[in-house]
């Protein structure tokens, strides 16, 4: 099967990222209802179960509380779908055949910088959660905050980057050549 152009392997890739990237926008949707809901149960805890506001330590969750966290959620989900966004953008390229489409070196650079943007609310992220009294039984299932494999892939697709810069340059000198 071919890698490139229509009815290849690409193809298939852009309609799997094009499925995520909806799912993604319901998900962001969702997730900024939750934060609205959280905050107008918060109002009239009656409309609100026990259930759903009892926290990891049994303590009830407040409303803001609730938000706080369903924005974090928000902020994350909504770096994925940039990335998801660039990755179509490039796939789409990929598909026409053209992968060393000029614009495909700052789609890359994109996606490097939200790779870095989410490692490091991650890395916010963590330290506050450790700090929250709720949560301390349970730091051993929480990750570090330093993820090595988030900082290799955000060099990779930087390098990557650089790589697909430098063959737009070849393509554009291969244009020129008569």
């Amino acid at each position: 099967m071919r890698a490139l152009g229509p009815g290849s392997v690409s193809s298939f890739l852009k309609i799997i990222l094009d499925v995520v990237y909806v799912a993604l926008c319901i998900s962001i949707l969702l997730i900024g209802l939750g934060m609205v809901a959280s905050l107008l149960f918060d109002l009239n805890p009656a409309l609100f179960s026990q259930a759903i506001r009892n926290g990891l330590s049994g303590d009830s969750l407040s409303g803001p509380e609730i938000a706080a966290e369903l924005l974090g959620a928000g902020l994350y989900a909504a770096g994925v779908l940039v990335i998801v966004g660039a990755l179509r953008r490039i796939f789409a390229t990929l598909t026409t055949g053209d992968p060393f489409h000029p614009r495909n070196v700052s789609r890359l650079r994109l996606i490097g910088a939200m790779l870095a943007a989410l490692g490091l609310l991650e890395m916010i992220r963590y330290p506050m959660t450790l700090l929250d009294a709720r949560l301390a039984a349970h730091e051993t299932q929480l990750a570090g905050g330093l993820n090595l494999t988030t900082w290799f892939a955000v060099l990779v697709v930087f390098v990557l980057a650089e790589v697909f810069r430098e063959g737009a340059r070849l393509r554009r000198e291969a244009e020129l050549t008569i």
